[in-house]
């Protein structure tokens, strides 16, 4: 009877909850929502019974079917962004609802979660913060999403190639921001191994992405290490409110008017399902190819490099030996003509005195035998002499070689001239064949009518061209991310994974090095070269005409491009890694991250809680080709936990808020970071916020681990491990501005140099003060405006050192240091012992005519100072920028247009791949389009850089000119 008892009582439980049901029938209401304006279907419309979590959206028609335990009567709320909300009552079961929902056009009204990770109006933020909707994303000129974000007020955008970009607030642009979170439906999207986003290579789909939001400033206290500068936060669209099946084709033409290439077409294809199976149940599936021959990058201007430091210089391949093109790989190879002519003396010396058993100093008998001017007859009682001397022509052979740089050497025909290898064109190297592929798609289920479990995953695979020290070619690169989550209005779960492949990427410069030196070694090269430029001053040319003969003699059976010994040198140089003497990457890193938030608002009445807790694992493996790994991969972990409080203190006039993060990376000290700000409201619409925040940032990955060889220096590591490895604390190393201070003086002065000391690098903090404002008048006009000034502690920089290469022999150290061919150059991590100030400041400006057309415009600018001499910082920022916009998404009977003009002024751009200025320039974007309503097709034609007026926006980046395309997309929300 007592096993029976729970089988008895499982019945009795599953009739009672039966009669449940089948007593509480559920109540349906069905309907169809049109825009009053053009009548047209509304997708993705929420549709909330008010005061409950029940809620639906409109499919793809219009059609919504709403299922709730509410018996009538109750209110429906019907909204969606840039719609004027409407209730109406609903008073029976079954219930057709057919309504119309006006346009709004109110300003300020969009609701954002990133500036305090809660709903909140914009115009209620307390930080500085742009939103980018999909309606924007749908009229934006660009040919992609990520095109959008050009346009916000306080943004910078690097181009390394077409799909790589790069977007930075408030300075430090370049080519992979550090100091910038890209997190993609929560996910960490930056590359596990650069510990940067690679912009929009991976991610979502451009028919998949419903919203944006950029935090300009620190925002350490709500999201960690990394957001020193801003967070980017790009959300996609949730299968059951955005349903149906979605398509876009874009076909355009770029190269036009390009002397560098061919005009050449641009495609893009891209499609989205998402299905509502059932209330409980949807999923969606979304894809996109992009294919399109790349910019170049061809900047011939000549520079002068002193390890990753460089600055332009005048000259041509033409008329200086020593040229070191931009845009020219393997030119890197520089000797001092003197030096090398030492070193070369000294080991034909020291290899005849070995051979002698130490009886035949062949310097001292060339010397005293061979006059400074000698006739061919000295020459050749010299040869005669030698070979007396020593039969097997062993002598002769030594000597005969020595001849032309002793006789150089004592006729001081050097001076301080250097000379380069002959170099390849960017466009020899590159993979210049840009193509984009990505997957993304998920399961979403409802666990209740306010809790959903989610199983998502995006993929993309690319090849493009990214700047850093070198140009690297990342060809089939690749990274997933997979996420399993857990979210409610209240709290979230969520734990995800990005995989990072290299593929087949390589070093442009080191390939190119690699292919010269397989034909022919750097010593046997610069000895034919200057060899033959000492002969042919000793017989009388004049210098020009010897360094054209010395090129031509050492060039004498160079692959050249296109050969067959080019390609296969090429193919094996790029697919040898970089610690086996080629140049590949062979790097597979991974982050692994699990983190929650819970908002205990409704427990606690008189202030508002909110907390957070991460914890992240990196998994380090590049097979030794980035990271010094002798013992296999590294792991990294970090863990982090925040707390917010926000309590408003006078209603709808004063409401404070105060965060902190506590953070630690298992190699440096935990960091605290708090933030403190106030929103106050004089007047409706018109909010004034205050900020104190600070930031943080822990050395990267590459910072901690880095040990990759580039042509200008050996990019190390902070961590003491390279202290030991480099030998640093037993051989002094000196600065780079010291070394070239010391190789330019005649008599190589030991004074000038100065020692750099190698020491473990902190982590990077900043203190950030704001005052902004954000207000609309007469329900038309917006204005939002900032300033900020911040104060960096621990700067982290890059500095420049080098030693001769004999660190084993000290002795000879000073002597291989005057020759860059003779000495080894580094690059290590520190910190600047004086705070580094920024400021900054932006205005921007909407203004509303009727219901349908907006001119917008925004302005800013950024400046840092106190920066040391000699540190690299990266900065990077014009001083002032400026858009001008006027758009309409429906003009006349469906057709919209919009049109944007962007100005920057010129900067100084520094880099550890070149330094140099880049020019002021403008650029035009514009597009028109026509939506035809009953077939929900939209067609767009349209163009970026439409003066075709060809400009590059970083040093050493391909030159940008004019993309024209044309789109139809059929059910794009």
């Amino acid at each position: 009877m007592q096993k029976k008892m729970p089988l008895l009582l499982f019945i009795i439980f599953c009739i009672i909850n039966a009669n449940q049901v089948f007593a509480q029938q559920p109540t349906i209401i069905t309907g169809n929502i049109k825009n009053s304006t053009t009548k047209e279907n509304l997708a993705a419309i929420s549709i909330i019974v008010k005061g409950t979590g029940d809620g639906t959206y409109t499919d793809e028609k219009g059609n919504f079917r709403l299922v709730t335990a509410q018996k009538p009567p109750f209110v429906i709320t019907i909204s969606s962004i840039g719609y004027t909300e409407k209730d109406i009552n609903v008073e029976s079961n079954s219930q057709v609802i057919n309504t119309e929902l006006e346009p709004s056009f109110a300003l300020g009204q969009e609701i954002v979660v990133a500036a305090s990770r809660l709903p909140e109006r914009i115009l209620e933020s307390p930080v500085t913060i742009e939103r980018v909707s999909a309606t924007a994303i749908r009229n934006t000129p660009g040919p992609n999403y990520y095109d959008a974000l050009n346009n916000l007020k306080g943004v910078d955008v690097t181009t390394s190639s077409y799909t790589f970009k790069t977007i930075s607030t408030r300075g430090f642009n370049g080519s992979g921001n550090l100091r910038l979170n890209q997190l993609v439906d929560g996910m960490d999207n930056s590359a596990p191994a650069l510990n940067f986003s690679v912009g929009n290579v991976i991610g979502l789909t451009d028919l998949d992405v419903d919203n944006m939001e950029l935090l300009s400033g620190a925002s350490s206290a709500l999201y960690g290490s990394g957001g020193m500068n801003g967070t980017l936060l790009i959300s996609s669209k949730d299968p059951f409110k955005y349903q149906g099946f979605s398509a876009e084709v874009k076909e355009g033409i770029m190269h036009i008017n390009d002397y560098r290439h061919k005009a050449s077409p641009f495609h893009d294809i891209a499609i989205r399902w998402g299905k509502k199976v059932s209330d409980k149940f949807a999923f969606k599936i979304s894809a996109e190819y992009m294919k399109a021959d790349d910019w170049r990058a061809d900047d011939s201007t000549n520079l002068e490099r002193n390890n990753v430091l460089s600055k332009i210089k005048s000259g041509t391949r033409a008329t200086d030996p020593n040229y070191d093109g931009v845009n020219v790989y393997g030119d890197e190879a520089s000797a001092g003509m003197e030096g090398f002519a030492q070193i070369f003396q000294e080991q034909t010396r020291q290899g005849v005195l070995s051979a002698t058993g130490g009886t035949f100093d062949i310097v001292q008998f060339t010397n005293s035998t061979l006059p400074p001017q000698p006739s061919e007859q000295d020459i050749t009682n010299y040869i005669n002499t030698l070979n007396a001397l020593d039969p097997t022509g062993g002598l002769a052979a030594a000597g005969s070689n020595l001849i032309p740089f002793n006789l150089g050497l004592r006729n001081d025909i050097y001076g301080t001239q250097k000379a380069s290898r002959t170099g390849y064109y960017e466009k020899d190297l590159a993979n210049y064949n840009a193509h984009n592929f990505k997957i993304s798609g998920g399961l979403y289920y409802k666990i209740n009518s306010s809790t959903e479990a989610s199983l998502t995953g995006n993929w993309g695979l690319g090849t493009t061209v990214y700047t850093g020290a070198d140009r690297y070619s990342l060809k089939n690169f690749n990274i997933g991310q997979y996420k399993l989550e857990i979210n409610n209005p209240n709290w979230f779960v969520r734990a995800y994974t990005t995989q990072e492949n290299s593929g087949d990427s390589y070093a442009t410069t080191l390939a190119a090095l690699g292919i010269n030196n397989t034909w022919k070694d750097n010593a046997t090269w610069f000895a034919q070269y200057i060899g033959t430029y000492s002969g042919a001053i000793e017989q009388g040319a004049d210098a020009n005409t010897a360094h054209t003969a010395a090129r031509a003699a050492a060039d004498a059976g160079r692959y050249m491009p296109g050969s067959s010994d080019f390609n296969t040198t090429f193919k094996n140089s790029t697919t040898t890694s970089i610690n086996e003497g080629g140049s590949q990457f062979a790097d597979k890193s991974s982050l692994y991250q699990l983190s929650g938030q819970y908002n205990f608002s409704r427990f606690v009445k008189v202030i508002d809680v909110l907390a957070g807790a991460s914890y992240r694992l990196y998994h380090l493996n590049s097979n030794n080709t980035i990271f010094y790994e002798p013992d296999g991969p590294i792991n990294i972990s970090e863990y982090g936990a925040y707390l917010q409080l926000q309590k408003e203190i006078v209603k709808d006039v004063l409401k404070l808020t105060a965060s902190g993060r506590y953070d630690k990376n298992e190699n440096f000290k935990g960091r605290f970071t708090p933030r403190f700000t106030a929103t106050i409201t004089p007047a409706k619409e018109h909010v004034i916020r205050l900020s104190y925040q600070q930031a943080y940032r822990f050395p990267n990955n590459q910072d901690q681990w880095i040990n990759l060889k580039t042509p200008g220096s050996y990019l190390i590591g902070c961590l003491p491990v390279f202290n030991t490895l480099y030998k640093f604390d037993q051989y002094p190393v000196y600065t780079a501005t010291s070394v070239d201070a010391f190789r330019n003086d005649p008599n190589h002065n030991p004074a000038l140099l100065e020692k750099a000391t190698f020491a473990k690098a902190k982590p990077e903090t900043m203190e950030s003060y704001e005052i902004g404002y954000r207000g609309v008048i007469n329900n038309v006009f917006l204005i939002d405006a900032y300033y900020y000034f911040s104060r960096y502690k621990d700067f982290i920089a890059r500095q420049a050192v080098a030693r001769g290469d004999s660190a084993g022999n000290p002795s000879n150290n000073l002597a291989y240091l005057a020759s860059p061919f003779t000495s080894d150059n580094y690059a290590f991590v520190v910190n600047t012992s004086t705070p580094v100030k920024a400021n900054g400041w932006g205005i921007s400006l909407q203004y509303r005519i009727g219901k349908t057309y907006a001119v917008t415009g925004n302005v800013y600018g950024d400046q840092l100072s106190d920066v040391q001499e000699g540190l690299v910082t990266f900065f990077n920022t014009p001083k002032t920028r400026f858009n001008l916009g006027f758009s309409s998404s429906n003009a006349y009977k469906g057709v919209g247009f919009n049109v944007i003009y962007k100005w920057q002024d010129k900067v100084n751009w520094e880099g550890t791949f070149g330094s140099g200025t880049i020019p002021a320039f403008g650029t035009l974007d514009a597009q028109v389009s026509y939506n035809f309503t009953k077939q929900k097709v939209l067609v767009k034609v349209g163009g970026t850089n439409i003066t075709n007026h060809y400009y590059r926006n970083a040093f050493g980046n391909p030159y940008i000119g004019a993309l024209f395309y044309a789109s139809i997309g059929y059910n794009v929300f």
